[in-house]
């Protein structure tokens, strides 16, 4: 199939599942992972009707940035950041998918305030705590919010999760419900 066959296959079952629940595709934001995709594949995705492009490594994003592959869709990044590479990535992408320690959001909130903008972050909640993944616990996700009121560089629109594989239909949907429930009550305190 080409990428173009693919978006239209993704978006016709993004629409079936969105109706299951009284929703439309048009509520589902399609967010492609470009990873070891060239710009010119970039571009053909963003052609097809892709809604973000999502880039998980700093060096693919700074070489692709430099060949123009992100021309008409917003770019997130979506893998594991190293504070010695936010430079790179800071004012660069529209959200950054994975803020997952407290040094990292400092080392972005200071490079935000250099470059004057406001870097919008989710937050990554190790939601089953398992030990192969980053992320804030659950129990330290109210710390973290209460300091991040001394950033002013930085605006929080939402969390992120990878729950565990599941190797049966469902079994992971408790991590889903987790994650919403914590959503919710952050949404209530005003956060």
């Amino acid at each position: 199939m080409s990428i173009r066959e693919n978006i239209a296959e993704i978006r016709r079952r993004i629409d079936e599942a969105a109706r299951e629940t009284g929703r439309t595709g048009a509520d589902i934001t399609l967010v492609g992972a470009s990873k070891m995709n060239d710009a010119a594949a970039c571009r053909e995705a963003i052609a097809a009707g892709i809604d973000v492009l999502g880039e998980n490594r700093v060096q693919e994003l700074v070489q692709k940035s430099g060949e123009d592959a992100y021309r008409g869709a917003p770019v997130h990044f979506i893998g594991h950041l190293q504070t010695n590479k936010v430079r790179q990535v800071v004012g660069h992408v529209d959200l950054i998918q994975s803020a997952d320690r407290w040094n990292l959001l400092e080392a972005l909130e200071k490079e935000a305030a250099r470059q004057g903008i406001c870097q919008k972050v989710l937050l990554e909640v190790n939601i089953a705590g398992e030990e192969s993944k980053s992320g804030f616990s659950p129990e330290s996700l109210w710390e973290v919010l209460e300091g991040f009121g001394g950033f002013s560089h930085l605006q929080v629109h939402g969390l992120m999760a990878i729950p565990p594989v599941s190797t049966r239909p469902g079994e992971n949907l408790q991590f889903f419900s987790e994650m919403r429930n914590l959503f919710v009550d952050i949404s209530r305190k005003k956060y």
